[in-house]
């Protein structure tokens, strides 16, 4: 069906996560996809596939940052556990 979402996020609902959705044909018969963003209170805000797309990278970005930093620490426990203190 051609939906993206962000893994973790995609197929939440009602607490500020991300719902993907497929919007309703227009008359030539075409679909386009559309990613609703609900926020605390439910209200959705629709987004286009280039906004989706900036979401979805800044998400992997922070899965990146995330994945350095605890490499950083097991290097940092490993070097202490070695070093005697």
């Amino acid at each position: 069906n051609g939906l993206i979402g962000v893994p973790g996020n995609a197929n939440m609902n009602g607490n500020g996560n991300l719902v993907a959705t497929c919007a309703e044909g227009n008359a030539a018969g075409h679909y386009s996809n559309q990613i609703r963003c609900y926020n605390c209170r439910g209200v959705g805000i629709q987004l286009q596939a280039k906004e989706f797309d900036l979401m979805a990278a800044a998400a992997d970005l922070d899965e990146i940052e995330k994945v350095n930093a605890n490499y950083i620490l097991m290097a940092n426990l490993q070097q202490a556990s070695t070093s005697g203190t």
